[in-house]
């Protein structure tokens, strides 16, 4: 038997349906392949990949070959690697542009959106942008649809935290002239973004410890803060009464320590001529009884019996000198005497 009667020749019907055959036979192996190796794929340097079967946590990886189960045995979900920082925008710290514009219960409703409330009862405006990192990719994948709502409440949480803890003048430079004078409340200041940062990541472990984690961690968080518009006048207002109280108060010390300089002056020149006044008087009061002590010394000494009427006579002498007229009487005489006089 020959070949051609073991094998006939197909007609071209037949043919056109053989090569259709293995044409189609051909693309399911090459859909079987490509299906097959559907989850074998290079992971992005920062980036990191979660794999779950059938919707259960299988394993993560970091960059490089992942190979796992085609869909749908396991899926994989690409997420941000641990070094790769994230950037998110708090917009709930914003001020509603519709605040104050609506004449309703709603507009009173919206008055204090984007304030903060300090402290000491002040008012200041925060705007805060959160950097973070992907620190468990697993929680983040299961997150990540409501990721962004829960960073805006904990942020906004952490924010208004922070503010109520310190006063006014540790959140933002209200008094320019307290800066030089109040080093630690410059400290203050400054440490106001680590606070923040601190802040953050306690409710975030919270969260973990809840079991309900972010999968994220704190990197840094920037802050600006900034006084609401329309206390910006009647702030500086403020700061300008207090500035010129202080400028009025030091020009009455200035004047106060003129007025007290004279008066030191004055008392001093006082007290010096009243000085100089009392030692000429006391040096004029031992010159002119100088002689009485001389006098007393010797009769105290009983030296000289009859110095006592040398000094009488010597004194008297001056004395009668300055009188109009001298009328002497004899001691030893009993006549009356008769001196002119004015009647009574």
């Amino acid at each position: 038997m020959s070949t051609r009667e073991a094998f006939p020749v197909l007609g071209p019907g037949a043919q056109a349906v053989r090569l259709s055959f293995w044409f189609v036979a051909v693309l399911a192996v090459l859909a079987a392949l490509a299906w097959a190796t559907s989850n074998v794929r290079r992971i992005p340097a920062d980036s990191s990949a979660v794999v779950m079967r059938f919707g259960a946590y299988v394993r993560s990886q970091g960059a490089g070959l992942l190979v796992a189960w085609p869909r749908p045995f396991e899926t994989v979900q690409l997420v941000p690697g641990s070094e790769r920082v994230l950037e998110r925008r708090i917009v709930s710290l914003a001020r509603d542009p519709q605040a104050g514009t609506q004449l309703s219960e709603a507009s009173d409703a919206l008055a204090g959106s984007g304030y903060v409330l300090t402290g000491d009862n002040g008012v200041v405006q925060l705007s805060a942008t959160l950097f973070y990192r992907v620190s468990d990719p697993y929680a983040y994948a299961l997150q990540l649809e409501r990721l962004d709502a829960a960073i805006e409440r904990i942020v906004s949480a952490a924010v208004v935290e922070t503010a109520a803890r310190r006063d006014l003048d540790s959140i933002l430079v209200a008094r320019p002239e307290l800066v030089a004078a109040d080093q630690q409340m410059a400290a203050r200041r400054e440490q106001l973004r680590g606070d923040l940062a601190s802040a953050i990541q306690r409710h975030l472990d919270a969260l973990a410890a809840a079991h309900a984690s972010l999968g994220i961690e704190v990197a840094r968080v920037d802050l600006e803060t900034s006084f609401p518009a329309s206390a910006v006048d009647a702030f500086n207002a403020v700061l300008t009464s207090l500035q010129n109280a202080e400028r009025d108060v030091a020009q009455a010390r200035t004047l106060a320590e003129k007025t007290r300089q004279h008066a030191q002056q004055s008392a001093d020149r006082i007290v010096q001529d009243a000085e100089a006044n009392a030692a000429e008087r006391v040096a004029t009061a031992q010159s002119e009884t100088s002689t009485i002590v001389q006098l007393e010394a010797a009769l105290g000494a009983n030296h000289d019996p009859g110095l006592l009427a040398r000094a009488y006579r010597d004194r008297v002498q001056a004395v009668l000198a300055r009188a109009a007229r001298v009328t002497t009487l004899d001691p030893n005489d009993a006549s009356s005497l008769v001196l002119p006089g004015r009647a009574p």
